[in-house]
């Protein structure tokens, strides 16, 4: 009777953790009994339901009958934070921040494959996957060339890569803000797609606190977030 009881707790643990981590095994299987959506599928599938939920916070911005043109994706680790801005010849403004469902590594940019680590620097938007294992992604451009100018590999795929921002609450080095968040990210993202989209993933607010963190595994994080830093001057502080 213990025995069966100790395999019934046991199986149900299995279950629990394959369905939250091993999302990247059989979310492609179903992708594949399901069909692939594309992006265009997507967004016809969403838009409405999207808009409905934006419509306020564009407005505030200055867009009352489309979507920005050009954003720029702002992730906080120590905030666990994302925001979102519009750019434009009014400048720049706050549409939506929306805050992490989960989180790996540490304070620190990301090193190497296995580390866990989320990335620090200016990246940018890639591409949009529409068939993620986390619902929907947004491809980070990591290693970006500074990355790679302060790597001690040779063979740049020991750096790590695949970075996305995506939906769901269960993460190892990405950036997951939930499904209804990242319905609104891709399509904010994807009517910007035809311009270049900065992405700034820093370690903190330095506009809110500007003290550097140190780093043991390296001598230049202070040359990265006087970079970082430079560019969050050039954002609104709307906290």
């Amino acid at each position: 009777m213990i025995r069966k009881l100790v395999l019934i707790v046991g199986l149900i643990v299995i279950i629990i953790v394959f369905l939250k981590f091993g999302r990247s095994i059989y979310i492609p299987l179903l992708n594949k009994v399901k069909g692939k959506e594309t992006v265009k599928s997507r967004i016809e599938r969403i838009e409405k339901d999207v808009w409905n939920r934006l419509e306020k916070n564009l407005e505030i911005a200055g867009y009352k009958m489309d979507y920005p043109q050009e954003i720029i994706l702002v992730a906080f680790k120590e905030e666990r934070t994302l925001q979102v801005y519009s750019k434009d010849y009014s400048g720049i403004k706050l549409i939506k921040e929306y805050p992490f469902t989960a989180f790996s590594g540490q304070l620190g940019p990301k090193l190497k494959e296995g580390d866990k680590q989320i990335p620090e620097g200016i990246y940018k938007v890639e591409y949009l996957n529409p068939n993620s294992a986390y619902y929907l992604s947004v491809k980070v451009s990591y290693p970006n060339e500074f990355d790679k100018s302060k790597t001690e590999f040779t063979n740049i795929s020991e750096m790590g890569g695949d970075i996305f921002i995506h939906g769901k609450s269960a993460t190892i080095g990405c950036i997951p803000i939930g499904d209804q968040a990242i319905e609104e990210v891709f399509l904010l993202t994807q009517k910007a797609i035809n311009n270049d989209i900065k992405v700034i993933i820093s370690p903190r607010d330095f506009r809110i606190n500007s003290e550097y963190p140190k780093i043991e595994e390296i001598n230049w994080e202070n040359e990265l977030y006087e970079m970082i830093h430079n560019e969050l001057k050039t954002l609104p502080n709307n906290r």
